[in-house]
């Protein structure tokens, strides 16, 4: 897939940005933080790096480090946070110790864990790096209207056989499947689900918003085989969305289900250093 779009991205920063805040807010308030800050934080794909004045304002003294596959995300970073390292790697070399960084008091990812392969198996290997809080969001809305529509869309030829294979549906578990996933002495967990109601303006406005996220490697596969494909893929879809997500005189709601997930050490696997 071709890199990400740091501009197209941020369009919605507020909105993409708020389960990140809502997931800070809950970690800051554990035991395991509430009398001692972490004095170092990872973010799991950290994108362009605009949450990491997030983790700054929670914990002013931890040394933040920004972790993501995307080299154009990486160079935004670097370019508009300096006050934070970023590296670019893979989240399964992360998992592997094969990055700089090896792990922090606190490791916390949003909205990244479902691009990666089977990050089901990774799981227990990411939590394992953090010494006090592991924590991520994912979103739960692969079925929602426009995910079915994109996958629908793209089934439908010319399409299709353009594409070579069908639409992957980027599948999440519910919160007691993460739980099971992530049970384990020495750790107590928390996982729970939100539906974020967003409200967007402006022309086409789901279109534009998940053309930057989970549309992205079907509108670049097209691209690569025809611009004037993609072209009219996008006003296809794009037309399905405005019949699934009407435009309101106040805005277009978007419903946005998440999972949250928070794995903490119990206090005496964090006093023996485990």
């Amino acid at each position: 897939m071709a890199d990400w779009s740091p501009t197209r991205y941020l369009q919605f920063t507020d909105e993409r940005s708020r389960s990140f805040r809502d997931l800070i807010a809950h970690v800051a308030e554990l035991p395991a933080f509430r009398d001692t800050a972490p004095s170092d934080v990872v973010d799991l794909g950290c994108g362009p790096g605009h949450l990491s004045g997030v983790l700054r304002s929670r914990w002013p003294e931890a040394a933040v480090t920004g972790v993501d596959s995307s080299p154009a995300m990486i160079a935004r970073a670097r370019e508009h946070d300096p006050g934070a390292t970023y590296l670019e790697g893979d989240i399964g070399d992360y998992a592997a110790g094969r990055l700089e960084v090896t792990g922090a008091d606190a490791v916390v990812s949003n909205a990244a864990l479902q691009w990666v392969p089977e990050h089901r198996k990774l799981l227990p290997a990411l939590r394992d790096t953090a010494r006090r809080v592991f924590a991520f969001q994912v979103p739960g809305n692969h079925d929602a209207p426009s995910h079915l529509l994109l996958r629908e869309v793209a089934a439908r030829e010319p399409y299709a056989s353009a594409l070579g294979a069908p639409v992957a549906r980027r599948a999440t578990e519910d919160p007691l499947g993460y739980l099971d996933l992530l049970a384990g002495p020495g750790w107590t967990l928390d996982a729970w689900e939100t539906t974020y109601t967003h409200l967007l303006q402006g022309p086409d406005p789901v279109l534009r918003w998940i053309s930057a996220t989970g549309a992205q490697p079907t509108l670049h596969a097209l691209h690569d085989v025809d611009p004037a494909l993609r072209e009219r893929f996008e006003e296809e879809y794009g037309a399905a969305l405005r019949e699934a997500y009407p435009d309101r005189p106040y805005g277009t709601p978007l419903a946005f289900r998440r999972v949250f997930v928070v794995a903490s050490r119990d206090p005496g696997a964090v006093a023996d250093g485990r």
